[in-house]
């Protein structure tokens, strides 16, 4: 008794559903103008069918795809009303596909180079502390590197055989001064040749003996940035002992890569920050760039100079830097989103808005990319102010372009024969 009950409730299940499909076939025959609307006219309506997966199968009938095997789709043909070669997209369409739009505007580009460096010594004020005296280092009053020193500041003391003879030769001299002058105002001049200074010529004078160890005495202020010599070297007349710069001054060098050298003149301002400053931010002005890349790193330095008076700025501290540069110093240049952009190259596609009274609709436009921003595309040519174009949802666009048989990106000059993409080696029989 059970089994018959469920075999009358599918039974009555059934006629439900049928009754449900009667009265919706009904109400399409009674919606038409003959009042006879039938499967054959319907099918009428569709004169082509295609492939979702490979757009350019078009058959007349429907059927199966025969790369894939997957069941054609009717291609909706065009009215009298429809914009040639565009893709119409409804308002709900948009919403699913996620379409969204940007008015072109036009106006000065600037682009963001983020730049690095170290700070050094300005050049300018590194001096090399060089003795006056051939001789052997008996004593240095300097020791390490990073030291302070001041100007006139004894820095060694240096043993001289060649300046225990001159000296011998001054006293001599000064002896018989009344009849050989000029004999002594050239053994004074001889001393005064090697840096000896009046009051030191004047004390071997006094004094009447020799000395054998003279003073070397710093000729500038500053930080010992490299030290050349040790207790007992024998040095030459004008050797480097020491390298000695006035920090008071300092370079910040910012390395500029090959691709940006375009975006960067002297005169452009630059915002930097130092790892070891952190939360402060310091303003210069590139003053000079290098005129020859490095071959080695393909970069060139570009230089700002900073005053350093509280120390605050230490060579080898690393820096980072932007740099707002102008691209081409065009005041009405165009740019639009990355997003927006369908790249295949240099001539790349965007898809740009129009509409009319029967709804809005997507048209291909081919454009000339210009230089790469961090967010965007300058257009070199192809786009308006004014346009309005998809930054959003371009995929989708393409995509419903490539299944209407429109201009796409896999085929943006004919649009009745997209090339799809390919399965393999399989091959259209």
């Amino acid at each position: 008794m059970k089994k018959i009950k469920i075999k009358k409730g599918f039974v009555y299940i059934g006629l439900i559903l049928l009754g449900i499909v009667l009265a919706k076939v009904s109400a399409i025959i009674t919606s038409t103008s003959s009042g006879k609307m039938n499967t054959e006219v319907v099918v009428s309506t569709i004169k082509e069918f295609t492939c979702a997966m490979h757009p350019h199968i078009r058959k007349q009938e429907p059927g199966n795809c025969p790369i894939c095997g997957m069941e054609l789709i009717p291609v909706k043909m065009e009215s009298g009303n429809e914009i040639s070669n565009a893709v119409a997209m409804s308002a709900t369409a948009m919403k699913l596909a996620d379409v969204q739009t940007l008015v072109i505007k036009e106006g000065k580009v600037m682009k963001s180079i983020r730049l690095t460096g170290k700070i050094q010594p300005d050049e300018r004020f590194v001096f090399s502390q060089t003795s006056d005296i051939s001789g052997r280092v008996d004593k240095l009053l300097l020791n390490y590197t990073g030291e302070l020193v001041q100007k006139g500041q004894v820095i060694g003391y240096v043993y001289s055989p060649e300046l225990v003879t001159a000296q011998e030769e001054l006293l001599e001299a000064y002896r018989i001064r009344e009849y050989q002058p000029e004999l002594y105002e050239a053994s004074r001049m001889k001393l005064w040749n090697w840096k000896l200074s009046e009051e030191q010529i004047d004390g071997i004078l006094n004094r009447g003996s020799l000395s054998d160890q003279f003073p070397i005495h710093s000729d500038v202020s500053g930080v010992v940035v490299q030290k050349n010599v040790n207790v007992g070297d024998h040095i030459k007349r004008g050797y480097a002992l020491f390298e000695i710069a006035d920090l008071s001054k300092v370079w910040v060098l910012f390395d500029v890569h090959e691709p940006d050298l375009n975006g960067v003149e002297v005169g452009d301002k630059v915002n930097f920050s130092i790892s070891s400053v952190p939360g402060e931010q310091f303003k210069g002005i590139i003053s000079f760039i290098d005129p020859v890349i490095n071959p080695k790193t393909r970069v060139a330095r570009a230089r700002i100079e900073m005053d350093n008076v509280s120390d605050r700025f230490k060579p080898e501290m690393f820096v980072t830097g932007v740099i707002e540069s102008a691209v081409n110093g065009d005041s009405h240049t165009i740019v639009i989103p990355k997003s927006a952009v369908m790249w295949t190259g240099k001539k790349s596609i965007v898809y740009v808005k129009t509409k009319n009274e029967n709804g809005v609709y997507f048209v291909l436009r081919r454009v000339d990319i210009g230089p790469e921003l961090e967010e965007e595309f300058v257009i070199l040519n192809g786009l308006l102010v004014g346009d309005e174009i998809a930054v959003n949802g371009t995929f989708a666009i393409d995509a419903a372009a490539q299944l209407a048989g429109k201009p796409s990106m896999m085929n943006p000059d004919d649009g009745a024969k997209p090339k799809g993409h390919a399965h393999m080696n399989m091959q259209e029989k």
